[in-house]
Order: structure tokens, then C-alpha cells, then sequence
């Protein structure tokens, strides 16, 4: 019975397919009477027929349910002879049933659910030809197609209902705004948390949005999306929000379009509460310049105590002189580090830009860089400041940066997990490598290798110094 319910029968009650089906049976047999009947546990109810007065009868006394308990037709050809079926009230009362042929009804589970049968009121001496068995059949198998669909069209309608009721509760369920949009960027879907967040109705067009927009927001908020709908690209934007207690607070405004077609894309949008983090980002860029400020001005006195000690003793004023550009560099790297997050400042190449900028790189063909751009870490600053110093403090003193003619080049290259940096200078005096280590080569060694984990390798040639430094990049995005 869990097949036949599966059917829906309540649903099929009239069904005009059917209907015609039973009014060609009826013609191909001729007789005055046919019907799609379903059987359940006490009942045959009959959805669908011609010349029939009753809708519904006890399972009891009917032909039908006989009919379905077998694999093939049921031809009776006079049931007051039959002695089966001669006790049955569509025999013996009003309806005078003689004649019957059914065909049964089998569900693709295999489940019997009823007949499509033919009766009349006139036995009948012979039963049908074979071509009249045969078209029965056909149209007992058209009924199935029939009902099979129906079954499954409900079945997928109830699916995408149960599918809608899912979405719809998750939607609302979520802290975020979310909606939707038409082509051109009228409004049609807001989920739950909009009312309950505004406390106002969901706007219809982006002019009823200024009533929950921050004004000094609106109008830059509003260019943005209306260029984002004629070129349908992705908008995001933040502003700040009037809640319903009257207080704003900042959002991140999403919408991305389902096509990129200006002209059909549909909007889909999110609205996400950024306050708390919005205000501890503002609260943090003034403690990060704030902080930049004093390590900066501890950076500038340690120099001017190097450099007022160095120069009262000609001994160390060397010594002091290379001391505080060391400092500089690393005052340089630091602030670097403090400032990333700023779209110009958060790769290798910017920070090898501001390192090399004592040399005349802006500007200056003698000295460029170029390459891959590679995140860099606050951590790696440091020691890579202290590296690229050193090798361009002795470019400057014995290398190509000390001639007129000379050329540094530095060139990045990523792979999928190292960054190469080649250091080639030309142009310059001929070098050759030195007898003794000294401390900026073994800074430089201590900097790649212990502390970034890479490895260097310099070669002295006629033309000029070449190094190769290799980094693991997850230790240069540290």
C-alpha cells in the first residue's frame, strides 16, 4: 500500500489522459464502459473512466483486484455464470454487470495497483481477438507511463519544495544579510535577517537603500554598485549601517552576478557585519604608527650615539660609520614590516625597493629590479634587510655601485615553493674573492641559511659579483 501512496491517487482523480485512454479501451472493446481503477486495502477506487455511475467500491467485490494479482488479462464472459464473481453486487445489483476484461496495473517496483478493464452489460459468447488483447495491453501500459510520471513529477516538486524549505531555513539562519537581485538591479529577495536587523521592510531599488546607508556612504556606495551593474564585475564596498535601535555599524558589502552580461546577469548579495573588527583594525593602524613613529626615533638616536662616540675616536669611526648604516637598513626593513597590509608595501620586490633606495634606484638605471612579485612576512624583513645591505654597502665600496659605469640587477624569480633572487652586478672593477671571511659574509650566511632556511651561493667574475640566493617561500611569508 506504501507503492500505491507513493502514487498520490487523490491527484490523479480526473485525469483527462487517463480518461481518454479509457474512452479508446471502451471503443476498441465495444462496450459501454471502461475505467482506471487502484485497489487498495478495502477499496477500488476508480480515477478515471466512461460509463461508470459508481466511483468507488469495497475491494470485497471487485474484479479488479483479481485482475492485478495476475500477470495477464482477465476476460469474464458472462459473470452471472462465473461462479467467482455472480455473488458480487456489480453483478447482482443496479450496475448488472455481465462482461469484463481487465488488464493489470503493475507499478515498476512490481507492485499490483489496480486494472484498466472493460465492462458491459450483455454477456458475450466469444471473447476479444487477439488485436483487442494486444491494444488492451498497449493501453494498460500507456496508463502506467502515465501514473509513473505523475508520480515522479510529484515526487520531484515535493523534492524542490523540501529543497526550497532547506535553503530558505539556512538562509535565514545565518548572521548575515542575504538577497538578490533582477537584471538592472532591482531588488526581489531579502532573507529573514533583514527585518530583523533594519527593522524596515526590504528595499525595491537602490534609492530605498539610503534609508539604512550612512549618508556620507551613500553616494561613493552607490557609484560603485551601479558601475559594478553595467559592467557586471564583482562589487564589494563597506559602509555603515542603520540598525533598528538607531545606532550604525560597519558592514562588508558582497554581490557577485550570475552571468557577465550586464543585461541578464542576476545579483546575488551578502551583507556582513565588520563592526568589531573594522574598529580593532582602526584601533591597530594607530598603534602601528604610533609604534613606527618611536621605533623610528630609537632607530635615530642609537645612530646619533653610534655616530657621536665613532667620531671622537678616529679608531672606531670606521667601525661606527658601518654600525649605523646597518642600523639604518634595519630601521628601513622595520618599517617595512609595520606598515604591511598596504596594498604598495607586502612583497619582496617593495621591500627590496626600499632597501636599495640609499643607492639611486628610483630613477637611477644603474641599479633595477624586476621579477616575480612574492609575498614577504614581517619576519623575513629583518634578515633580508641585513643581507642586501651588506652586499650593496660592498658593491658601493668595491663593486660595480662604486664606478661611474657600473649596473646592479636584481631579478625574482617564484617556482612552486622557492623564490630565487639573482644579484648580477657588471660594469664594475674586476673583483676576486676574498682570503679571509670577514662578518658581513658570515652576516649574510647566518641571514639566508640559519635564520630563512635558504641557501647562497657568490661567484667572483671579471665582469662583476654574482649571487644566487634560493628561499623556501613559505619561510620568506613568515
Amino acid at each position: 500500500m506504501a507503492v500505491l501512496a507513493s502514487f498520490n491517487p487523490d491527484t490523479l482523480q480526473g485525469d483527462e489522459e487517463l480518461a481518454r485512454i479509457a474512452r479508446f479501451a471502451a471503443h476498441l472493446c465495444d462496450a459501454p464502459a471502461a475505467s482506471v481503477s487502484l485497489v487498495d486495502e478495502a477499496h477500488q477506487r476508480f480515477i478515471a473512466s466512461k460509463g461508470m455511475s459508481e466511483a468507488c467500491t469495497p475491494r470485497s467485490t471487485s474484479f479488479c483486484a483479481t485482475t492485478m494479482l495476475g500477470d495477464d488479462l482477465l476476460e469474464v464472459l458472462d459473470a452471472n455464470e462465473d461462479t467467482r464473481f455472480r455473488e458480487y453486487a456489480l453483478v447482482t445489483g443496479t450496475e448488472h454487470l455481465r462482461y469484463y476484461v481487465g488488464a493489470p496495473l503493475i507499478s515498476s517496483e512490481g507492485a499490483p495497483l489496480g486494472a484498466l478493464c472493460v465492462t458491459d452489460i450483455i454477456p458475450r459468447d466469444k471473447p476479444l481477438g487477439a488485436v483487442q488483447k494486444e491494444g488492451l495491453k498497449v493501453l494498460a501500459e500507456a496508463v502506467m507511463r502515465r501514473i509513473e510520471a505523475h508520480r515522479e513529477a510529484n515526487r520531484t516538486g515535493t523534492e524542490i519544495e523540501l529543497s526550497a524549505q532547506r535553503i530558505q531555513f539556512v538562509l535565514d539562519s545565518v548572521p548575515d544579510i542575504a538577497w538578490s537581485a533582477a537584471a538592472g538591479g532591482r531588488f526581489d529577495y531579502f532573507n529573514a535577517r533583514w527585518e530583523k536587523t533594519t527593522g524596515l521592510p526590504p528595499p525595491r531599488d537602490v534609492e530605498e537603500w539610503r534609508q539604512v546607508i550612512h549618508p556620507d556612504d551613500y553616494d561613493a556606495s552607490l557609484r560603485k554598485f551601479t558601475e559594478a551593474v553595467k559592467t557586471a564585475e564583482l562589487f564589494e564596498d563597506e559602509w555603515r549601517m542603520k540598525r533598528a535601535d538607531g545606532t550604525y555599524r560597519w558592514v562588508l558589502s558582497r554581490a557577485v552576478p550570475s552571468t557577465h552580461d550586464p543585461e541578464t546577469a542576476r545579483w546575488y548579495g551578502t551583507l556582513t557585519d565588520i563592526d568589531d573588527a573594522y574598529r580593532i583594525s582602526q584601533e591597530r593602524e594607530l598603534l602601528a604608527g604610533e609604534l613606527a613613529h618611536r621605533i623610528k626615533n630609537i632607530f635615530s638616536v642609537i645612530i646619533g650615539l653610534i655616530t657621536l662616540h665613532s667620531n671622537n675616536d678616529p679608531a672606531h669611526k670606521a667601525f661606527g660609520a658601518m654600525l649605523a648604516d646597518n642600523i639604518r637598513a634595519l630601521s628601513r626593513a622595520q618599517e617595512f614590516a609595520l606598515q604591511m597590509g598596504k596594498p604598495s608595501e607586502e612583497n619582496l620586490i617593495d621591500l627590496l625597493t626600499i632597501l636599495m633606495a640609499p643607492y639611486g634606484t628610483e630613477g637611477n638605471s644603474a641599479v633595477s629590479i624586476s621579477g616575480d612579485d612574492v609575498p614577504t612576512g614581517r619576519r623575513s624583513a629583518t634578515p633580508l634587510a641585513l643581507t642586501f645591505h651588506e652586499l650593496a654597502t660592498n658593491s658601493a665600496k668595491y663593486g660595480a655601485l662604486s664606478v661611474a659605469g657600473g649596473k646592479l640587477s636584481i631579478t625574482i624569480k617564484r617556482t612552486s615553493d622557492a623564490v630565487a633572487i639573482s644579484w648580477q652586478e657588471t660594469g664594475g672593477p674586476e673583483t676576486a674573492a676574498p682570503e679571509n671571511t670577514g662578518f658581513g659574509s658570515r652576516l649574510i650566511k647566518m641571514s639566508i641559511e640559519q635564520q630563512m632556511g635558504g641557501t647562497i651561493k657568490q661567484a667572483w667574475r671579471s665582469e662583476g659579483l654574482q649571487v644566487e640566493i634560493t628561499l623556501p617561500l613559505e619561510r620568506l611569508a613568515q
